[in-house]
């Protein structure tokens, strides 16, 4: 008995010592390395494991299919006309508005679209103020680059789009290039929810679905460097690669090293289907439809190929076009295809727009004159990273 007693003893005295570790280490700018995932203390909705696993110990033929479209970079009036005619008014089988992401950068964005893509219930979120080059500075940047970039984005598009700070939760890092852990600690500060930018090929069939980072990944880092430490908060979201005709992976739609003729709809409809199919016909982790609008727009066959693609799973029962975000929620509280099928559609608090056109201002950092379309009022300079509101 005695022996026992002192066992649990060392046990607790063990764990909280392991705890006020991480706390020191953690105020003193270092951070926990992970350990490997413990399933049972590893529990939803705040904590998961990297696993092929369907959330909630699903069968397949039982989980919903996620689609996840997301499109890169600035928001204007050229790009708009393509959202307008692929994206909008579109509903999933049960009824409910089919989702889309946009990963916002500053230069060039019109935050009036933003305003009207928010309220038409698509997500927005963060892409970086500057979407800098080259690609290398971000793999090197520090945490106070990171929360200058990404971070005060946050407020930023909240400000001139006059959308809801907290209906912004999600981030993409430019090039998908990987800051270590850094972005995930300014995730963490910033209350952002999930990290969209790290891709996986290794974890294609079965796919990998979203984890958290209280323990260590398992995935492969494809664009190092990737988080080495232990996280607790924000969420991966996976970019589960297609494979190219070839088999080569490729994270975003017009980043594939080899392609269908560019001419042909129905070879590029069979391309967008095989790749779906793998995940449909898998472990349904969720399928991304990752890309710029503007490969959109130069190649027609494309677009009507995508057109086509979103047409068929709009009408599957059980597949749903949804915001990155929406996944992420699932996933924390998994429940059966046929209760998320009978689930109210969601909505967004609405937000008006007290449409200026600001300008001209002309930018610091390259002399370029700009006029901003905004939802609020104009700026005194022109924003930019260190000054997101131009003041």
């Amino acid at each position: 008995m005695t022996r026992i007693i002192n066992e649990n003893f060392v046990m607790k005295w063990f764990l909280l010592l392991s705890l006020v570790v991480a706390v020191v280490a953690e105020k003193a700018g270092e951070l926990p390395s992970p350990e490997p995932c413990d399933e049972e203390a590893c529990k939803l909705p705040e904590c998961r494991c990297s696993s092929t696993e369907i959330p909630g110990g699903l069968a397949p033929r039982d989980t919903p299919q996620f689609v996840s479209v997301t499109f890169d970079d600035g928001v204007n009036v050229l790009n708009m006309w393509t959202y307008r005619d692929v994206i909008f008014n579109r509903r999933n089988s049960n009824g409910c508005p089919a989702g889309t992401t946009f990963y916002v950068s500053h230069e060039y964005t019109n935050y009036q679209l933003i305003n009207e893509l928010y309220n038409r219930g698509y997500e927005i979120a963060l892409h970086s103020i500057s979407h800098r080059v080259p690609q290398s500075w971000w793999s090197i940047a520090s945490l106070e680059d990171i929360r200058k970039e990404i971070g005060e984005q946050k407020g930023q598009i909240a400000h001139f789009a006059n959308i809801p700070a907290d209906q912004i939760k999600g981030v993409r890092l430019p090039f998908l290039q990987m800051t270590g852990n850094t972005s995930f600690q300014m995730m963490k500060e910033f209350d952002l929810m999930y990290d969209h930018s790290w891709p996986t090929a290794a974890y294609r069939a079965p796919g990998l679905w979203p984890y958290t980072l209280h323990y260590e990944s398992t995935q492969e880092c494809f664009i190092p460097p990737c988080p080495t430490a232990s996280i607790p908060g924000p969420w991966v979201l996976p970019m589960i690669t297609w494979a190219d005709p070839r088999g080569f992976p490729c994270a975003m739609v017009d980043a594939c090293s080899y392609f269908p003729d560019r001419e042909d709809e129905n070879a590029w409809f069979a391309f967008i289907m095989q790749n779906f199919e793998r995940h449909y016909f898998g472990n349904r982790a969720p399928f991304g439809f990752y890309v710029h609008e503007g490969y959109i727009r130069a190649y027609p066959a494309v677009q009507r190929a995508f057109v086509r693609f979103l047409d068929t799973i709009n009408n599957l029962n059980d597949v749903f076009m949804v915001n990155a975000v929406d996944i992420i929620e699932w996933v924390k509280n998994p429940v059966p295809l046929n209760e998320y099928r009978s689930r109210p559609c969601k909505t967004v608090p609405s937000t008006i727009c007290m449409a200026r056109n600001c300008g001209p201002l002309v930018a610091a950092h390259n002399q370029i004159t700009h006029w901003i379309p905004v939802c609020n009022v104009c700026p005194a300079n022109y924003p930019w990273v260190g000054n997101p509101l131009g003041r």
